[in-house]
């Protein structure tokens, strides 16, 4: 782990216990109060710390909403398991859980096919939001204004033939993504390989996370994959009923 790192770590489990100034915290790393400071200011900036009036610092807002995200994923993520496990046994295809966090959709659990051929996608990693179906699920679900501004910021990288790299054009398929309640990657993100997502939502209407099924197109074409749609909304569905 670099010292950095490990030293604003230390100032978080520090911070945990308690307010401090900056000479405890010194103190307390055996470091000078210059080396302390540039941590700090760098992690006040990013929200991780505040300092009050007083001059003394506090655990920062940024690691509130990282903690009701990390413990939402992790409910969600519990709580779908045995309906991916279901999902994947029923089609024998790989199945996806992904949710959003901080402008990035992030794969959660994966089930690997029962065939041999296997995806890249590993969780913890982040999923393309313009040609996934994932990523299009949970964009989707954004406020307008902050799906707007994501557009903007999105780096729209052809994968294949079919990606859309056009923010009209992904901007027109989030609407159908709505209006249907599904949405596809017909060979977008890997070229050999269809995949359909569908949300997971909240009693309130909020989507919590999106399931996928992809499949290599040597076993199953985009119309067969699309065969599977039924079975992936009763599993959302099925989620979606036990979280609430």
């Amino acid at each position: 782990m670099s010292q950095s790192l490990a030293r604003a770590l230390q100032i978080l489990v520090s911070l945990g216990e308690g307010d401090r100034s900056l000479d405890e915290l010194a103190t307390e790393l055996d470091v000078h109060k210059t080396t302390v400071l540039r941590l700090l200011r760098t992690m006040e900036v990013e929200r991780f710390v505040r300092r009050d009036r007083a001059h003394r610092y506090r655990l920062g807002s940024r690691l509130f909403s990282l903690a009701d995200t990390a413990r939402e994923q992790h409910v969600v993520r519990a709580v779908a398991a045995p309906h991916l496990r279901q999902l994947n046994q029923k089609t024998g295809q790989t199945v996806h859980l992904a949710a959003y966090e901080n402008g990035q959709v992030i794969y959660i659990d994966k089930l690997d096919s029962v065939q041999s051929v296997r995806m890249y996608s590993q969780v913890g990693v982040p999923a393309a939001l313009h040609c996934t179906a994932v990523g299009k699920v949970l964009l989707a679900a954004q406020p307008k204004r902050q799906r707007e501004a994501l557009l903007t910021t999105i780096e729209y990288r052809q994968f294949t033939p079919n990606t859309i790299t056009d923010p009209d054009a992904l901007r027109d398929e989030l609407d159908l993504v709505r209006a249907q309640g599904w949405a596809h990657d017909r060979a977008e993100h890997e070229s050999f390989i269809n995949c359909i997502g569908a949300p997971i939502k909240e009693r309130s209407g909020r989507v919590v996370g999106a399931v996928s099924v992809s499949v290599p197109d040597v076993l199953l074409n985009y119309e067969q994959v699309l065969e599977l749609l039924p079975d992936l909304l009763a599993t959302t569905a099925a989620i979606a009923a036990d979280y609430n």
